[in-house]
C-alpha cells in the first residue's frame, strides 16, 4: 500500500491555518482569564488593554471607535465578530478550513469542531461578567484541549500532520514572544516591596498565561528574577510554549517533509529557524535584556513571520506582503496583526498544486 500519496497545496495550507487558528483561540482565552486575575486595582484601563497590544490591534480597536476600558476589550476579543484576532473570528475560520478538509481530517475532529464551534457561537453579554468570565475562559481552553488530543490520537501521520503542526508551532512560538514583550514593559518596580509584589502576582501572571507557571517552580530557583522567567519562555528545551522548543520542533516537522517526501522547498525555511536558534542561543539572557529586550523580541517576532512567509511561498502561493495574487486566489481574511502575516482562507481558494510536486 503506497503511503507517499500526493497532498494539494490548498490541503496543506488548510492544515496550516487550521492549526493556527485553533491555537489562537486558547491563547486569547488565556490572556483574557489571567488579565481578570490579576488586573491591578486602579489600574485596570492599563492591564486589558495590554491584550491590545500583544496582538498589534490598536489600530482596528481605534476605528471601532471603542473605549480602552475592560469591558470593551472583553467585548473586542470574546464577542467582535470583526475582528479577526478574536475568538468568534478564529473559530470561524478553524471551522471554514476544516470543512474544506474533510477529505482528510478524521471524523471525530470535525464532530469536535462543530460542537466547539456552536458553542462558542452562542457566548453573549452576560458570560463576560465576574466569575462567568473565568469558566468561560475555562470552556474555552478545554475545548481545544480537546481538539488537539482528538488530533493527536485520530489524524493520519503523513504530509497533513507535519503542516499541521508547523501552523500551531509557529503561533504558539509568536504568541509567547508577544506575551513576554508586552509583559516585561508593564513590570518595572521602583522599590523592594513592589519587586516583591510583581514578582508574586505580575510574573506569576506572565508564566499563568503561557501554561507554564508550574512547570517554572519546578526549575526555577524560589527567589526567582524577572531574568529567570524570561529565559524560561524563550530557551526552555522541556517547556512546550518556549520559543526555542517550538522552534527545535519546527525544525524536526520540515526536515520530516524533506527526507521522508523530498520537499527540498523547505531550505530556505530551515535556514530562516537556524538562524532564529542562534540568535536565541547566541548570548545570555541577562545581556539579551540588558541591550534591549523589546527589540529582540521584535526581531524574533519577524522572523517568525517571514518562516511563515517562507513555509507558504514554497508549498501554498506566493505569500510576500505586496505580492499580487494570483487568479483565482482567495483575499485576504483579514490581518491579524499589522506584525503578522496576512491570513489566507485556502478553503475558497482555487490553488490545486500537489505539495508533493512542488520539489523546486
Amino acid at each position: 500500500m503506497s503511503r507517499n500519496m500526493p497532498l494539494l497545496a490548498r490541503y496543506a495550507e488548510g492544515l496550516f491555518w487550521m492549526a493556527r487558528y485553533m491555537e489562537r483561540v486558547e491563547n486569547i482565552a488565556r490572556l483574557v482569564d489571567v488579565t481578570q486575575t490579576f488586573e491591578s486595582p486602579g489600574h485596570e484601563a492599563e492591564s486589558w488593554y495590554a491584550l491590545i497590544r500583544i496582538n498589534a490591534d490598536e489600530t482596528f480597536f481605534s476605528e471601532a471607535r471603542m473605549q480602552p476600558d475592560p469591558e470593551a476589550v472583553k467585548h473586542f476579543y470574546l464577542l467582535n465578530r470583526d475582528n479577526a484576532t478574536s475568538v468568534p473570528a478564529s473559530i470561524e475560520a478553524a471551522r471554514t478550513n476544516a470543512r474544506a478538509l474533510r477529505p482528510l481530517i478524521s471524523t471525530e475532529m470535525w464532530m469536535h469542531l462543530n460542537v466547539f464551534h456552536r458553542d462558542l457561537m452562542t457566548i453573549g453579554e452576560e458570560d463576560l461578567q465576574g466569575d462567568r468570565l473565568s469558566r468561560l475562559c475555562a470552556r474555552i481552553k478545554e475545548g481545544v484541549q480537546t481538539h488537539t488530543g482528538i488530533t493527536d490520537g485520530t489524524f493520519f501521520r503523513d504530509q497533513g500532520w507535519f503542516f499541521y503542526q508547523l501552523g500551531r508551532l509557529i503561533e504558539r512560538a509568536d504568541q509567547t514572544t508577544r506575551l513576554l514583550d508586552i509583559r516585561y514593559h508593564l513590570l518595572v518596580p521602583a522599590s523592594s516591596e513592589e519587586r516583591r509584589v510583581t514578582e508574586l502576582t505580575q510574573w506569576g501572571g506572565v508564566l499563568r498565561a503561557a501554561a507554564g507557571y508550574h512547570a517554572f517552580r519546578r526549575v526555577a530557583p524560589v527567589a526567582f528574577s524577572a531574568e529567570d522567567v524570561v529565559g524560561f519562555l524563550l530557551t526552555d528545551t522541556a517547556f512546550p510554549r518556549s520559543v526555542l522548543l517550538c522552534v527545535e520542533q519546527l525544525d524536526w516537522h520540515l526536515t520530516q517533509l524533506r527526507s521522508r517526501y523530498g520537499l527540498r522547498g523547505t531550505v530556505p525555511a530551515l535556514e530562516r529557524i537556524e538562524e532564529v536558534r542562534s540568535a536565541l542561543l547566541g548570548q545570555p539572557v541577562s545581556r539579551l535584556i540588558a541591550g534591549g529586550l523589546h527589540e529582540f523580541l521584535d526581531a524574533v517576532q519577524r522572523d517568525l513571520n517571514l518562516l511563515a512567509q517562507d513555509i507558504g511561498t514554497a508549498f501554498f502561493r506566493d505569500w510576500r506582503p505586496l505580492a499580487k495574487p494570483a487568479p483565482g486566489s482567495a483575499p485576504p481574511d483579514g490581518t491579524v496583526a499589522a506584525a503578522r502575516s496576512p491570513d489566507l482562507d485556502p478553503a475558497t481558494s482555487s490553488v490545486q498544486t500537489q505539495v508533493s510536486a512542488r520539489v523546486g
